[in-house]
Formats: C-alpha cells, structure tokens, sequence
C-alpha cells in the first residue's frame, strides 16, 4: 500500500493510497452572496484545508472509510466507492452532492481525513546472538523522523532490499487515523458531546499488518482503537491557557446524551473499555469525575457482561518528572483485557477472527496523552501478532524499533494539527522513547502556538469546516461577520427552545386553572424596564389566559433563574416594529429582521417577581412599604417552593412599566433536512405575538354598553434606524473593524 507522495515506488500489486490535492472548490458557487468580502477567505481556507494541509486521502482500491474487519457493507467490486463508504468518516460527502446528482460517479471518490503512513520491517525467527545493539544490527537503521507529515511512505533500508535468510520474514505496518465527519472542527470550539452521541475529535485508529505485497494468501491483522472527548456536554474559553471545564445542561439531558455514545460505540465495535488519563486533581478533575458518575449510572441497569469498565489513569501524576515510561504501568493493568479483545484476521479473503472490543482513550484534547498510550498499546499488539506468526520481538536484534516510533510519532502529529492546528505534544517520547528538558521546551512553544491559533484562527476555520461537510447553510458567514463568533449546534437549538418553554411552563404557572396559550424564546435587554441596554439576552415568554410571564433562563444549567408575572388585564398599551441594536453589519440593520415589542402595563398587587436566589419579592400599590416578614407563598408550584421566599419590594413601584422583546432570527445558519416549507419572518412573529397577547388581555376587561372597543397595538419603531447610528459609538466600530481585521 504505497504513498502518491513519497518517493518510494508501490510494492507490486499494492494498493494505491493518494492525498488529494484542492479539488474541493467545485461546489463553492453559492457562497455567501450576501458577503462577498469573505470569499475569498473561504476559497483561501478550502484550499488550505483540501490541499496544503496534506490531511485527506483516497483510494482507487479500497474503501478507506471502512476498517478491515467492518463487514457491514460486503464489498461490490460493481458499485462506485462513494455508494459503499461509511458517511460517518466520508469528508466530501457534502461536496460531491452537485457531481452524484448528474451522475458523475467516476468523479466522486470519497475522502478521509486523518493519517496514513506505511513501515515495511524485518523480522527474524532465529535471530543471531549479539550482545551488540548498536546500529549496525537495527535492520531499519537509516531511518529517521519523518519530516514532513502526516505522509509516511514506506522506506525500505539497505538490509531489507537485500536477499532474506531463511528464518527472516518482511512485513508491512499501516497506520490508518479517520477523523469522524460528526462534531468536526477546531479544538476549543468542539468540545464534548452532542445530542445525538457524536463527540469532538473522534478519531479511529486502525493497525495493520501485512505482507509488503499484501498477498491474499497471508494472513493480514488489523487492531482498532478509539479516542474521542469526554462524551459529556462541557465547553471551555479559548482565552486562557488552562482553562475550567464548564458543564452544560442538565444531569439528564447529559445521560441520555452519554448513553447514547457508548451505544453506538457497542454496536459499531463490540465490548468497550475506557481509559480516562485526565488529573484527578485540578481543573481537569472537574470533568473527569462527572463522566466516571456518568458511566457508573450506565452500569447501574446493565447485566454484568454488558458493563462498561472505566480506567482513570492519571498521566500527569504518574509520569510526573518526564517519566513516560510509567505508561508501561496502564499496559500491565489492561494486558489480559487488551489480548482478550484480539484482532481481526482476514486470509484468503476470509474473517479467520473478529477483534471483539476497542479501548476508548480520552485525555482533555485526545491529542498528546491518548497518543503515547495508544502507540504502547499498538506496540504491544504488534507483538502479539507477531508471536503468532512465530516471530519473538522481545529477542530481536532491534528493540529500538524506530521505524514503529516514528510512524506513531507522525500519526499523533497529524490528528494533532488537524484539531489544534500543531503538531503532538510529548512527541520526542514517542518518536524516540525519551524525554528531557528540550522536549519540554518545545512542548512550551506548540501550547503557546495552540493558544494563539484558538483566540485568532479557529473561529472562521471552523465555520468554513462545518459550511463543508453541510453543517450548515451559507448564512454562517453572515452570522460571522456579525459577531466574528461561530456557534456549537451540539443541541439543536429549536429543540433547546422548545424544552426551555416546556421547563418554564412547569416551573412557573402556579395556577392550574390558567390556560397555556403559548411559548416562545425571545431577545429582551439584560436590565429591566429599559429598551437601549445591551447585551441582549435570550429569554422565554409564555401567555396564559390570565398573565404574561417573562423568564429568564439559564441555558448552561437548563433552569428557571427569575421571571415576572404581568396580569393581562394590567396590560395599557403593546406597541410593535423595527428594533435596531446595533448597526454595524448589514444583518443588524434589516428592518424586517430586526422586529420587537413593548408591553407597557401599571403594575398590581398580582404582579410578581421571583428569583431561584431564595428572595422573592411581589410589587404592590405605588405606596407600599417594605415588609421585611418573610413567608412562603402557597401560590407557587410545588418545584419552587423550598426555593423562594417572599417579600414586599423595598421601593415604591413606578405607574407605568414595560417588558421589551426582540424577535430571534427565524432563518437559522444550521442546516436541517426536510424542514423547506414556509416560515414566518420576524416581523410576522411578532406581530402575531402581539396580536395574542392583545386578544386575551381585551377579553379580560369589562365592557359598558355603548362604549368603544378598546385597541392596545400600535405599530412603530422602537428603535429606528437612524436612532439605532446615532447611539452606535466610534468605539463600537472601531472595536468590530478591528475584530474584522483579525478575525476575518
């Protein structure tokens, strides 16, 4: 299985693996009509992506997507490639769409990304006693650190060109990394989890050996192992070096979300085992203790052989002092467990054995840690695949076994750029099984570099990453040019909606005897009472049949953190229209996208205001006085009940107050299948909003005969245009031009 880009010729009848070059522009014809400056950001990012970066491959021969022992698809020599890859590892799936549309098959080759790199080796089954180890008895001894990668061709040492002795064998070691299509991108910003089960920075790594001429008639081994992050919601702050774990969601929705990755993990790969090499203590305990209660719930209801067994290893503590070769302790801990898994054998076309589980490794970046443990445990494979074949690696005369480092080394460097854009670090071990204070040097460098690439580069690489694989529509660099921020779709956020609208309908309407009208999750300013106060915030309205409820909501934790209650019949005016926050791209000053509404109400005795602080306080007459008796109010539900207490406002309440609004964008950047039919842009929202509100609160006044019906809507701008750039400072300008300049 040779390398395009190498030097070296293919061994005879070897397979051909190729890294493709920028043929991906094709399908960027659509792009971004409305922001044409960014285009040429997006053609430079593709290009960089699909050709510089040397990170994807194909092949004419065999399916790339798929590991030696996925029988899932029996292979058809009849089908195109592209009909038979697995879309989980497919890179250019999306791309290809305009091509297997008009039938082009011939064009549609699929694309992995990740590593493929290649060491032939010699071994012997009656090696010469020597108490020489220098370098003249290394067979592969004029091999060195690959420098350019991630490509390792196969290198072929003087000694291995050479006749064979009898005892002597050649073999083929293939290393073969696919980085899943699923939560792809950039390392801070994918993080965790999603709802579906994908995790950031999955990456299947699969060992083979082979005959150099991949000879049917010989038996041909594949190991497979896994790395993907903590399969937990979490994010973390690109702006610090170190930064803390910061759960998201609740305890359920973190479960539902946990036992549906290792579900799919068991279907795809059998039994499983965890390793967990994140600290005990400090920042990283935070989440590595969440996820060993996560899978200690999931063993809970599972019969014993169904159990998933978790491993914490703690790198940092036990290779404390550049002393990697502790490793060696996790491989004795699970060396029955990893032999009892096995490996796929396949000869003469045939399945002699199926590998019957993988390991699951995980440090915080599954980079640097996963990549030393997983290359012992590859090692140790290698020798157990080797014993038999009847090849003892423990008496061989090279134990330095470079050509196995480095082709690890190159592998880890590869998935490393491909998610924090350096190379690995604690490479210097893997390539050369040492460690001393350069080593650590130049891991100091590749963190800083990481740092840098994760505060300037990443945010428009990862919105070019996810408009690629189909993610998400054109409008994302619409969105990017707003803020220079991309978002993480790892929860749908119409579903995210719908459940806040649910939680706060359960949480806050006391009253059974209230009818629920409606939901919905709008922008309101972060102060109350006021129209011109940034930022906005996200927050959910309901309308029952008796009061308007507006609630603020933690969207991190998934709970009710405040809300007010406003009797609709206290409700005096609702005015509607165009609400300009910000006028600094052209999406701030759409006026038909840029909609909200007041509610202008004098407050009452029934009004209230609560907060899950344990304070409570309900607005009175304008001339009520503070009453600092503290009691429980039967009125609210059950849920709340141990947590509010109840107190009178310390101040006078105003004649005339107000609840503002502002409509969220209706037209999503995430792309969702099956959902074209018409929607209501944000004007239309709000004025159907408004009309509700306005039809039951005038249903609730007493009407006299002979008396006029009562109108409360009025339209006009809340904040205009015009308004809207007079209160847009030079600062404010200053601040997103130099943000574009950077970002964009």
């Amino acid at each position: 299985m040779g390398l395009s880009n190498s030097s070296s010729v293919p061994e005879n009848n070897a397979p051909a693996i190729e890294t493709s070059s920028e043929d991906a522009q094709e399908g960027l014809d659509k792009v971004v009509p409305n922001e044409p400056e960014l285009l040429p950001k997006l053609l430079r990012t593709a290009h960089v992506l699909f050709g510089s970066s040397r990170s994807f491959y194909f092949s004419y021969d065999v399916d790339l997507t798929r590991s030696l022992g996925d029988g899932s698809i029996p292979p058809n020599s009849e089908s195109p490639l592209h009909s038979q890859a697995d879309e989980v590892f497919f890179w250019n799936r999306n791309l290809l769409k305009p091509f297997l549309s008009s039938g082009q098959d011939s064009l549609a080759l699929p694309l992995i990304q990740g590593f493929v790199g290649q060491r032939t080796f010699v071994v012997d089954s009656q090696p010469p006693q020597s108490d020489d180890t220098g370098k003249d008895s290394v067979e592969l001894s004029n091999l060195s650190s690959s420098k350019e990668l991630p490509a390792s061709p196969p290198v072929l040492s003087s000694r291995a060109s050479i006749d064979l002795r009898s005892s002597e064998r050649k073999y083929l070691i293939t290393v073969i990394s696919r980085r899943s299509t699923k939560r792809a991108g950039l390392r801070y910003l994918r993080r965790g989890i999603d709802q579906d089960g994908f995790v950031a920075n999955m990456v299947e790594t699969e060992q083979l050996l082979s005959t150099p001429t991949w000879d049917p008639s010989s038996k041909t081994y594949s190991f497979l192992q896994v790395r993907g992050s903590i399969p937990l919601f979490f994010t973390q702050s690109p702006y610090a070096f170190k930064p803390t774990p910061i759960r998201q969601h609740s305890e359920e929705a973190n479960q539902a979300a946990c036992r549906s990755h290792f579900e799919s993990l068991s279907r795809n790969y059998g039994q499983l085992q965890i390793i967990n090499l994140v600290e005990k203590h400090g920042v990283e305990s935070i989440i590595g203790s969440a996820y060993e209660t996560a899978i200690e719930e999931i063993n809970k209801n599972a019969s014993e052989d169904q159990k998933i067994p978790f491993e914490w290893f703690d790198f940092h503590a036990a290779c404390r002092g550049m002393k990697f070769e502790n490793v060696s302790m996790l491989l004795d801990q699970l060396r029955d467990k990893i032999e009892s898994f096995g490996s796929t054998i396949q000869e003469d076309g045939k399945q002699l054995a199926r590998q019957q589980g993988v390991f699951r490794t995980n440090c915080m970046d599954c980079l640097d840690r996963t990549n030393v443990c997983q290359s012992s445990f590859a090692k140790h494979m290698l020798e157990v695949q080797l014993k038999e074949e009847g090849f003892d690696m423990s008496v061989q005369s090279d134990q330095v076994t470079a050509w196995f480092n480095t082709l690890w080394a190159d592998n880890g460097d590869a998935v490393s750029k491909q998610y924090a854009s350096t190379a690995a670090m604690k490479g210097d071990y893997t390539r050369t099984r040492k460690r001393d204070y350069r080593g650590a040097l130049n891991d100091l460098g590749l963190g800083l570099a990481r740092y840098y690439s994760g505060m300037v580069n990443d945010y428009f690489s990862q919105a070019a990453i996810d408009f690629l694989l189909g993610n998400v529509t054109a409008k994302i660099f619409e969105e990017f040019e707003s803020d220079m921020m991309t978002k993480d779709p790892a929860v749908s956020v119409i579903k995210m909606r719908e459940l806040a609208v649910e939680l706060c309908q359960k949480r806050v309407i006391a009253d059974e005897k209230e009818e629920f009208h409606g939901g919905w999750v709008l922008l309101s300013p972060t102060t109350p009472d006021a129209i011109k106060s940034w930022p906005l915030e996200e927050v959910v309205l309901l309308l029952t049949d008796a009061a308007l409820y507006s609630c603020r909501f933690d969207w991190k934790s998934d709970k009710v953190s405040s809300f007010e209650r406003v009797e609709l019949d206290s409700i005096t005016g609702i005015k509607y229209g165009t609400y300009i926050t910000s006028t600094i791209s052209l999406s701030h000053i759409d006026e038909i996208r840029n909609a909200g509404f007041v509610v202008t109400y004098s407050p009452g005795k029934s009004d209230i205001r609560r907060t899950n602080t344990r304070t409570f306080s309900s607005r009175g007459e304008m001339t009520g006085k503070e009453n600092a008796t503290e009691q429980k109010d039967a009125s609210i539900p059950a849920s709340l009940a141990n947590l509010l207490t109840s107190k009178s406002s310390s101040s006078s309440s105003p004649s005339v107050r107000r609840l503002v609004f502002k409509a969220t964008n209706v037209d999503s950047s995430v792309a969702v299948v099956g959902n074209d039919g018409p929607k209501q842009t944000e004007t239309q929202q709000v004025s159907t909003i408004c009309g509700d509100i306005e039809r039951l609160a005038l249903e609730r006044l007493v009407e006299h005969p002979g008396e006029e019906r009562k109108r409360l809507i009025e339209t006009g701008p809340i904040i205009s245009v015009e308004e809207a750039k007079k209160n847009t400072g030079l600062l404010e300008q200053l601040g997103h031009s130099l943000k574009k300049m950077v970002w964009a």
